[in-house]
């Protein structure tokens, strides 16, 4: 009498050799199971196949393609209280601090705590050696919005003067200008976002 794995192994090999009948295969010969769920894998699926003669690919007569451009890659990195914001691109640093850990409420005067955040900044800005840095500072949408224009150029003054005082550098050209409630970043109708928009932007070209 055969033993029990000589007939199984029998009856695999009929199952595998004969038409019509689903195969089954050693256990040994299983294939591996996945380690991840289908779906999640990260690699790239293969290229797709396109006919060059394809009319919907071709120019029109008489078309030109235009030259190629490298366009701006932005990455923005905020603190978790948002208090500092930084957007980077393939030419520009902007670094954004918010009102509040620069200046007193409805005042243009530097805290300590400002004058080591703007020290930060003027180190970066003396890394990337640029000609220009723009100083722009912004309010939110309460009060007048011609008090806004005074108290966002008078703040961005204030910062420009510790960063003049800082690099000491003759070859930089300053841009500064104050905005009032123009050009927002958050929702002006909550104060989370007021406290987002009341801020000053330094922002200068990145070194080659």
């Amino acid at each position: 009498m055969p033993s029990r794995t000589a007939t199984a192994l029998a009856l695999a090999s009929f199952l595998v050799a004969t038409p019509g009948v689903a195969h089954a295969l050693p256990a040994q010969d299983a294939p591996p199971v996945p380690s991840s769920p289908p779906g999640t894998s990260t690699s790239a699926p293969p290229p797709v196949e396109t006919d060059a003669n394809d009319p919907d690919l071709q120019l029109e007569d008489g078309a030109t393609l235009d030259e190629p451009k490298v366009l701006d890659i932005v990455s923005v990195v905020e603190t978790e209280g948002g208090e500092e914001r930084r957007s980077d691109t393939n030419s520009t640093i902007t670094i954004a601090l918010q009102a509040e850990v620069l200046f007193p409420m409805d005042s243009a005067r530097l805290t300590g705590q400002a004058r080591s955040r703007i020290a930060a900044i003027a180190d970066e800005i003396e890394q990337n050696s640029p000609d220009t840095v723009r100083v722009f500072g912004f309010t939110d949408n309460l009060g007048s919005y011609a008090h806004g224009i005074t108290l966002s150029k008078n703040r961005a003054n204030a910062v420009h003067q510790e960063l003049t005082s800082t690099l000491q550098s003759a070859a930089i050209t300053y841009v500064v200008r104050g905005y009032s409630e123009d050009y927002p970043i958050a929702d002006n109708s909550t104060e989370a976002g007021r406290k987002q928009n009341r801020r000053v932007e330094v922002s200068f070209p990145r070194g080659q």
